[in-house]
C-alpha cells in the first residue's frame, strides 16, 4: 500500500505563482513515482499524456471516460469541454464554421455524449479578453481551480497526488515565461494549446 501522507508531506506547496528553483517538474514527478505502487503509476502515466498533444484525440478521451479513477474521468471531460470550447472561439474568429475541428463522442449507439461544463461562461468570458497575456492566465486559473475542486476532499489518497501533478504542469508552463524577452516566446505557447487539435488553424493575435 502507498504511504501518500508521507508523499503528501513530502511534497512543496505551490499556487499558480510558484516558482521551480534546482529541482524540475520532471524531478518532483520522478521521486512522487519512486514512491508509487504500478497501479498508481499507471494513472500518472495516463495524466501525463494528457499533456502530448498528439494523444489527444477522440479515442484518447473515450479512454478517459471510461477511467475508474475519478479524477482523471472528471478533470479529463473538463479539458475536453474547453479545448472545444477553444475551438470555437477560434472558427467564430476565423470565420469558419462553429463545429469545424470540434471533438466529438459517441456511445455505442452512435449518440452524441453530451458532458457537462458547468464552466462554460467563465470560459467563454476568458476567451473573450483582448489581452493575450491576461487571456491565457484567466484559462488556466479556470483549470488550477477545477482542479481544486476536483481534489478538495482528497488530502491523503493518489488524487491528491494527480492534482498536485497537474497543478505543476501549469505552473512550469507560466515559470517559463518571460515577459522581458517579449511575447513571441509566449506566442510560442500559446499555439501549443491551441494546436492540440489537428487541422486547426491560428493566425495570431
Amino acid at each position: 500500500m502507498n504511504n501518500y501522507e508521507y508523499i503528501i508531506a513530502s511534497l512543496p506547496v505551490i499556487d499558480s505563482d510558484f516558482k521551480f528553483a534546482d529541482t524540475t517538474p520532471e524531478d518532483y514527478i520522478e521521486e512522487i513515482r519512486s514512491l508509487l505502487s504500478k497501479k498508481d503509476n499507471a494513472l500518472v502515466d495516463f495524466l501525463l499524456r494528457g499533456y502530448e498533444a498528439e494523444s489527444l484525440d477522440t479515442a484518447f478521451y473515450k479512454e478517459a471516460l471510461e477511467q475508474k479513477n475519478s479524477f482523471l474521468k472528471e478533470y479529463f471531460a473538463f479539458d475536453l469541454n474547453l479545448r472545444n470550447e477553444k475551438v470555437r472561439y477560434l472558427n467564430k474568429a476565423l470565420d469558419r464554421p462553429a463545429d469545424k475541428d470540434i471533438l466529438k463522442l459517441y456511445n455505442s449507439l452512435e449518440e452524441l455524449v453530451e458532458l457537462p461544463f458547468e464552466e462554460a461562461e467563465s470560459a467563454k468570458k476568458a476567451l473573450a479578453g483582448e489581452d493575450l497575456l491576461e487571456r491565457e492566465r484567466a484559462l488556466d486559473d479556470l483549470i488550477w481551480d477545477k482542479i481544486s475542486e476536483l481534489s478538495c476532499f482528497n488530502y491523503f489518497d493518489i488524487n491528491a497526488v494527480l492534482a498536485f501533478i497537474a497543478k505543476m504542469q501549469l505552473s512550469a508552463r507560466w515559470f517559463k515565461l518571460d515577459e522581458k524577452q517579449g511575447r513571441e516566446m509566449f506566442r510560442k505557447l500559446v499555439n501549443e494549446v491551441r494546436g492540440t487539435f489537428k487541422g486547426v488553424e491560428f493566425a495570431g493575435a
